[in-house]
């Protein structure tokens, strides 16, 4: 499975054509689905751009989306703690929710990310569960009494040395799969993410690919938008990573 990641904590400074407004969310989603994607993630902004959790922007950019794709593509959004740093309040803003997205990313290395996990699977929201390399988050999260309820686990590299980054990548999977029966999604990120996408298409895990993670193709050129960076990774997928 190929995820879209359409924009994260990212800004216009950070790229021009960066999708903000649900309706450009919306365009930017269609387009990366037509070019491959089966699913989509993204972080809902306020009104000054900057990410949000409450209800109406929320619900604002996954109807959208929702609209914009084929019915089955499955769209979330995150619960980062950037947003809003209180695990008490993003647990709070996720009961108020008034539109329910498919799923949620939660990052295990952030305090507070069990209330905030529960909440969703109180709501029947599935749980993404973000795993970063390095630090202590695998093991926290290996030893969660949620780490069996989870859909997917978000299992990202956070090393950036294309060189290192697929070794980096390995030895993650490798601890998480030992103890986890969700399906793993594996991503890189920035000058790491076209490496560890070869890899996680040679392992035959899911991976994902967007402005999120990326801004450029794998020959280095700048990406036009989402959908030119799903075509490059649908690209590497037919050809087994190489």
């Amino acid at each position: 499975m190929l995820q879209v990641c359409l924009n994260g904590a990212r800004t216009r400074d950070d790229f021009r054509r960066l999708p903000v407004a649900p309706d450009e969310l919306a365009a930017q989603a269609a387009r990366a689905v037509a070019a491959g994607a089966r699913d989509v993630h993204l972080h809902p902004k306020d009104d000054d751009g900057a990410d949000s959790l409450q209800p109406r922007d929320v619900a604002r950019a996954v109807e959208a989306v929702r609209r914009a794709v084929p019915e089955g593509v499955r769209v979330g959004v995150t619960t980062g703690a950037w947003a809003v740093p209180e695990p008490e309040r993003r647990a709070e803003l996720v009961r108020s929710w008034t539109v329910l997205p498919d799923h949620a990313s939660v990052n295990w290395h952030e305090d507070g990310a069990e209330p905030v996990a529960r909440a969703l699977l109180e709501r029947g929201v599935g749980v993404e569960a973000g795993v970063w390399s390095g630090g202590d988050a695998a093991d926290r999260f290996l030893g969660s009494p949620l780490a069996d309820r989870v859909l997917r686990v978000l299992a990202e590299a956070v090393d950036t040395d294309p060189d290192t980054a697929p070794h980096t990548a390995s030895a993650l999977v490798s601890k998480l799969a030992a103890g986890v029966r969700a399906p793993l999604l594996l991503h890189g990120e920035e000058t790491g993410a076209w490496p560890v996408l070869r890899l996680a298409v040679r392992m035959e895990l899911d991976t994902r690919i967007g402005l999120e993670d990326v801004l450029v193709l794998p020959d280095g050129s700048a990406a036009k938008d989402n959908a030119a960076l799903v075509t490059a990774a649908r690209d590497l997928i037919s050809t087994g990573g190489r």
